[in-house]
């Protein structure tokens, strides 16, 4: 696959909610940077974290646009979130960087924490 492809069968793979297909396509000291949070390094946090934010049920992150050059794959997207009182939305810009090996091995999403902080209060 393509980095293009890598990185939108890997959303796919999240709004799946396969984790285990998902984790497959990280490399496994793969850097995961929630910008306004902060970072981790390694597959298992990362699915640690996932799976702390997956207790939706259902996840939808449709990408509004998507670039590609080498192995660099950014995308802009809403993160939605089903929980139990409705859709949790926030708008996230991505970076994906793919190694050689076709994994991604860096993975950076920037959003804006006051509004997902907002939008979480206002679902109670």
């Amino acid at each position: 696959m393509t980095p293009d492809e890598t990185v939108t069968a890997f959303i796919q793979a999240l709004e799946r909610m396969d984790m285990d297909d998902a984790m497959e396509m990280l490399a496994e000291d793969v850097t995961y940077d929630n910008v306004p949070i902060g970072a981790m390094q390694g597959r298992d946090a990362v699915r640690k974290t996932l799976d702390g934010m997956m207790g939706a049920t259902e996840v939808d992150w449709p990408v509004a646009r998507q670039a590609a050059t080498g192995n660099v794959v950014m995308n802009e997207r809403i993160d939605r979130f089903k929980l139990e009182s409705g859709w949790l939305e926030i708008p996230v810009v991505g970076v994906f960087e793919v190694g050689d090996d076709g994994l991604i091995s860096l993975w950076r999403d920037y959003f804006d924490l006051e509004t997902f902080k907002n939008n979480r209060k206002a679902l109670g």
